[in-house]
Parts: structure tokens; C-alpha cells; sequence
């Protein structure tokens, strides 16, 4: 999952109300379950209480009537945090029995702030007991009528009801924390199942883009369906945009030849008449402008059909062998270094005349030796894309960087001794251009003149 990615984005927001709704869930069950040992810890108290309650309403005289003990070694314990106390409220000052665990302490009385009552009037809630001791207190009011009114409270160690919570607490989050970990996964699985299509989608396209495919295939969800319908359809109506650009290109060059061709026959048939010959010329320039023009629309068309994609390592070496037949009189060596990946995202005719240009520019100057080294670099050209450079370097004496600009200049020539019409770099450069990649010269490593192709690979 990358950053910014809709992958990233659906599981973080998944994760973020899982986390949510299971910290919801646990704070409100371990709070119930709280709640429920705070009731099972007042029904025990509630029984010790009764008992107090029944010695108190005893028939024996009223001086007898106070408890003497409950028969739990825990209330005779000293400081063992559970007690009992009665104290008789109608008399001044109130008459008070304890357990002998408070020893001479008194619990201390519950207050609205930090107590709820039942049904039975009987109050409980938490007091600070002997020790700073944390009790769990009930304590409940008894009118006798005659025989006196009295307050029978009964305290427990609060450290039960404590430990009994966290126990649970520890399960809960354990128990979550596994729930959690099991919701992530299955959260990761379906975000990767669910955008498998889109996923889909991209790989159909880079195989377009690689020339492997024509179009997207398969069946897609009904969501993203028209996506699929769409995005074919802009493929079919870009490649009929490129076949009526091809005709009307062949068109207009047919529509011209036979005009030129006509004022040249009628210049000529004239001779040597200035008029005629300065036709002639005009004419040669006509066509020269025609040409370029016709050439570079007709790789404009090419350099924008998608999928169109051609193998390095054939073209090279065929173009190699060819040069070295063509200027076998020089003895020319020609080295290739080429890996087999290496493809460029174009048609095979115009990388054909890039690197036949070069190369063959290469041979002339060339003392004894030309070399090739193709160099595919992937996701460096124009925002990441993959590029492909091709250097052809020779022994020749090599240029000045002013005689570099010059030559790079359509038509312009640093030697009439050799042969071509200076147009073979300057074409190099306008085709390189349409593909979005360059041409540079340096010094060669081997002597000479260095030139680099960059242009995108597939």
C-alpha cells in the first residue's frame, strides 16, 4: 500500500473504526462487568448485613440486643478490611458496637455525593477505611419502634472488587487485541481483493503501453465496467485518428508531387535561363520544406499511437552490418553493446533513421573504429517514465562545440569532401523531439565525436 494510494486510504479508515468501535465495546463491557461484581460483592455484603439485622431485632433486652460477632474469622482479624458497625442514633451520645477488626477505628458514614440507594433503603458505595484501606460499604437504617433506632453498616476490601475487574480487564484487551489483529487482516484481504480489478487494469494498460496488447480484455465489475468501455474506446478512436492523419498525409504528398514535378519539367526545358534555374532552385527548396513537414506529421500521427513498442538489439546490429558493407573501403569496426530488454516505445522505421543517421555519420569520420552501447534506464525519462539511451561513438577527429552547434543545424555541412546533404543530424534531432527525447554531442572516450540518443523506452 503505497502513500496516497485508494488502498491505503479504505484500510486506514477501516482500521480507524475498528479501533474506535472496539474501544467503545471495551469500555462499555469492562464497565458492566464492574457493575455486576459490585452487585455479587453487595448481595455478600447484604448477607452479613441481615445478619446484624436479625441479632439486632432479637427479643432479648435492648442492652443485649447489639451483635457480639458474626462467626467470620475475617471481622475478628485486626485491619483485615472487612467490618461490621451498629450504632444506636436515638440516644445522645450514639451507642456504637464494632467488629474487633476496626480496633478502635469507626467507619466512616456515606455521603449522597459518593453512594446510591436501593429499593431496601440500604445505601453502599466506596469510604476511605483504617489504613487508607479502599472499602466497598453498605449500611442501612433500622427504626425498632420503641426498643430504638439504629444504623447497621458492614465494609469489604475494595481490592476484590479491583482485582476482579482488572483480571478481566487484562482478558478483554487480549481477547480484542486479537479480534483487532484478525479484522485487520481480513480488512487488508478484502481492500486487495476489492480493488483486484483496478489492479487489473493498470497491468492491461502498461501491456498496452509495451505494445503487447491491444486493448483492455476480460470481464470487470459492474462498477468499473464503463471505465473499461470508455478507456477502449478512446484506444479505438485514437488509432482512426492516426489512420485518417497517415491518408490525408499520403494524400497532400501525392497532390503535390505532380504540380513540382510539372514546374520542374517546364524550368528545365528552358536550359540555363536565370529565371528557370532560380525556378529550379525554388523548387528543390519546395520540396525540401515539403518533405520535413509531410515527415514530421507523419511521426507526429506515429509518435502518438499507444502500444507501439521495438526491439533495440535486431535493429542495431542489422544497422551495423549494413554500414560496414556500405564503407567496407574504410575498413570500419563496428562494436555493439546491447542487452536484449532493450526496447524502444516507438516505430521500428524511425528509430531505423535515428541511429542509421548517426551511425552513418559515425562511419565517415571515423579513422578505424565506431561503437554502439544501448543503455536502458528505467523510470528516469519525463516524470518517471523509463528512457533508453543510445550512444555511437567513433576515433574521427571529433568537433568543437561550435562546430557541434553548427552541424546540428538543418542543411549545414563542416566538410564538402564528404558526402550526404547535411540534413542527417538536424532530422535525428526533429524526430527525437517528437518523441520527447534529445539529441547530444560530446568528445568520445575513444577520440572522437560522441553522440547520445535519449529516447523513451517501452
Amino acid at each position: 500500500m503505497r502513500a496516497n494510494s485508494l488502498a491505503l486510504r479504505l484500510f486506514l479508515s477501516a482500521t480507524a473504526w475498528i479501533v474506535i468501535i472496539l474501544a467503545g465495546m471495551g469500555l462499555v463491557l469492562s464497565s458492566l462487568y464492574q457493575e455486576t461484581v459490585e452487585r455479587s460483592f453487595d448481595r455478600r455484603l447484604d448477607v452479613y448485613l441481615r445478619t446484624l439485622v436479625s441479632d439486632l431485632a432479637s427479643p432479648e433486652e435492648p442492652a443485649d440486643r447489639f451483635p457480639q460477632s458474626l462467626g467470620e474469622p475475617m471481622f475478628e482479624l485486626p485491619l483485615s478490611g472487612w467490618y461490621w458497625q451498629v450504632a444506636r442514633t436515638d440516644k445522645t451520645p450514639p451507642e456504637v458496637r464494632t467488629s474487633r477488626s476496626l480496633w478502635d477505628a469507626k467507619l466512616p458514614p456515606l455521603d449522597d455525593t459518593n453512594s446510591t440507594q436501593n429499593l431496601l433503603g440500604s445505601r453502599q458505595g466506596y469510604v476511605q477505611g483504617p489504613e487508607e484501606q479502599k472499602l466497598r460499604l453498605l449500611e442501612r437504617p433500622i427504626d425498632l419502634g420503641d426498643d430504638g433506632r439504629y444504623t447497621v453498616a458492614v465494609a469489604g476490601d475494595a481490592l476484590e472488587i479491583d482485582d476482579e475487574v482488572r483480571s478481566f480487564d487484562g482478558a478483554l484487551f487480549l481477547t480484542f487485541a486479537i479480534l483487532s489483529l484478525g479484522l485487520l487482516l481480513t480488512t487488508m484481504f478484502q481492500v486487495r481483493f476489492g480493488l483486484a480489478p483496478l489492479a487489473r487494469i493498470s497491468q492491461s494498460l502498461k501491456a498496452i503501453r509495451a505494445g503487447t496488447a491491444e486493448r483492455l480484455e476480460g470481464e470487470f465489475p459492474v462498477e468499473i465496467a464503463p471505465l473499461a468501455r470508455e478507456t477502449n474506446a478512446l484506444l479505438e478512436s485514437n488509432r482512426e485518428i492516426v489512420d485518417r492523419a497517415r491518408t490525408h498525409v499520403g494524400n497532400l504528398a501525392h497532390a503535390l508531387k505532380t504540380p513540382l514535378s510539372v514546374i520542374v519539367n517546364e524550368a528545365s526545358a528552358r536550359g540555363d535561363d536565370p529565371l528557370a534555374v532560380k525556378v529550379r532552385e525554388q523548387v528543390g527548396v519546395m520540396r525540401d520544406q515539403i518533405t520535413r513537414h509531410l515527415e514530421r506529421a507523419r511521426v507526429a500521427a506515429r509518435a502518438t499511437v499507444i502500444g507501439t513498442a521495438t526491439e533495440v538489439p535486431p535493429v542495431v546490429t542489422a544497422l551495423a552490418r549494413t554500414m560496414e558493407k556500405i564503407h567496407r573501403d574504410k575498413a570500419v569496426a563496428i562494436d555493439i553493446s546491447a542487452p536484449p530488454q532493450a526496447r524502444f516505445r516507438g516505430e521500428r522505421q524511425d528509430l531505423e533513421e535515428m541511429v542509421g543517421n548517426l551511425v552513418d555519420n559515425a562511419c565517415k569520420w571515423a579513422l578505424s573504429r565506431v561503437a554502439i552501447e544501448v543503455v536502458p534506464e528505467p523510470g528516469t525519462f519525463q516524470a518517471g517514465a523509463p528512457k533508453l539511451r543510445i550512444i555511437v561513438d567513433d576515433d574521427g577527429r571529433g568537433l568543437s562545440p561550435s562546430e557541434r552547434e553548427q552541424v546540428a543545424q538543418r542543411g549545414e555541412r563542416l566538410d564538402e569532401s564528404k558526402p550526404g546533404s547535411g540534413l542527417g543530424l538536424s532530422i535525428v534531432v526533429e524526430l527525437a523531439q517528437l518523441y520527447g527525447g534529445g539529441l547530444t554531442l560530446g568528445t568520445a572516450p575513444i577520440g572522437g565525436l560522441r553522440a547520445e540518443l535519449v529516447l523513451p523506452a517501452a
